[in-house]
């Protein structure tokens, strides 16, 4: 099994990270101390998602979208809308007495009528611009989740922060999603800004870049031309004595030993299992390693850290996140018998976990800077 999408929960799990249910009190960019930034890991900023009318639904020009309230069931929200509770359930991949959290979204199989004084396809108000309406331009892409998909690689293929991804679609505070669920991804700022100043739009609803203005002035205007070096003061001597030399010494002053290339060192991880690499990093397509190891094998943290997430992914596979320096992160991932708590802190070469079955049977291992997975094996040599 592939675990490149297993990005998956990673982050999602690092991001699932609260035990509280509110979902705006995440740490959603994982920053481990104050004042550290992660501007580089930043995304483009999002709008709020519009407001929906008085049933709940909110209506794009192609579809439109119903927000549940809490504790209704998916057949309350047809029976309320005039729609058939097997076709809204099966367009969402949900049962028809599934109970709904406050602010879950469907996406309605068929277009129901429009509110009174509220023009066919325009699309409902915001909460921060009440009265106005978002541009047409601007409607949400919808997507599909796939199997092995996660919050946090769908976020990351669109390019949008996963905190934006859970408010516009009322995800839960562990970031699960499910297979068959439609997501709307959330629209950039500055995509409403421009569609609502005319500028073109793609296929997706994603403005295209403008042709910048011919600059009026000529090369050099407005530019001060930088004053010369002075001649007057005399430039220092280009050959000083060296320190410690005094004038006229003509013995060479012995080299001092290279203590540093002398001194050596371990490597920066150590390998959660011993076992031989199976499946080899390839970035974009398998985003750790596998290491191949009989099921039950005691799986260690590969340094000293925080349990940063424990989550698990669409096929139900235990993850486990780890928070090391530096903004460092470690993933485990098909694995059993956790051993430790979000939030234990681990030392290096303790044992956390047990290699998962499988067949083979092996241990999927990431590191990240940050958001972004590099190659494990340097860190391990």
């Amino acid at each position: 099994m592939t675990r490149g999408g297993l990005t998956v929960a990673v982050m999602a799990g690092a991001l699932v990270l609260s035990g509280c249910a509110s979902m705006s009190s995440l740490d959603w960019d994982l920053r481990p101390s104050a004042g550290f930034s992660t501007s580089d890991a930043a995304r483009a900023a999002t709008a709020a998602r519009p407001a929906p009318d008085a049933r709940g639904v909110i209506s794009y020009p192609g579809y439109q979208v119903v927000v549940a309230q809490r504790g209704e069931r998916v057949a309350d929200i047809a029976a309320r809308l005039g729609l058939d509770a097997g076709a809204l359930a099966r367009h969402n991949a949900i049962a028809p007495d599934a109970t709904l959290r406050g602010g879950e979204l469907l996406v309605l199989p068929s277009r129901v009528s429009e509110p009174e004084g509220l023009s066919s396809g325009a699309i409902t108000t915001t909460p921060l611009a009440p009265g106005a309406t978002t541009p047409p331009g601007a409607e949400p892409v919808r997507h599909t989740v796939e199997r092995g998909e996660t919050a946090f690689t769908i976020a990351r293929l669109y390019n949008v922060t996963p905190r934006a991804l859970a408010d516009w679609n009322g995800l839960p505070a562990d970031m699960s999603v499910r297979e068959g669920q439609i997501l709307m991804i959330p629209v950039a700022t500055q995509t409403i800004t421009q569609a609502a100043a005319g500028a073109p739009m793609n296929a997706t609803g994603v403005a295209t870049e403008a042709t910048a203005p011919a600059t009026t002035s000529q090369p050099g205007q407005g530019s001060p031309t930088p004053v010369p070096p002075s001649a007057a003061t005399p430039l220092p001597d280009s050959n000083p004595e060296r320190s410690g030399q005094t004038a006229g010494a003509t013995a060479a002053t012995p080299p001092v030993a290279d203590m540093g290339a002398q001194r050596t060192e371990g490597p920066r991880l150590s390998m959660p299992v011993q076992g031989r690499i199976i499946r080899a990093y390839a970035q974009g397509r398998n985003e750790g390693i596998g290491i191949g190891a009989p099921e039950g094998t005691e799986v260690h943290a590969a340094a000293a850290g925080t349990v940063a997430a424990i989550t698990q992914d669409t096929d139900q596979v235990p993850i486990m996140v780890i928070r090391h320096e530096n903004n460092l992160l470690t993933v485990y991932a098909n694995i059993d018998n956790i051993r430790v708590a979000r939030g234990d802190r681990v030392s290096r070469g303790q044992s956390i976990a047990t290699v998962r079955h499988g067949d083979p049977s092996f241990l999927h291992f990431e590191v990240r800077e940050g958001f972004d997975s590099v190659d494990p094996m340097p860190y391990l040599q």
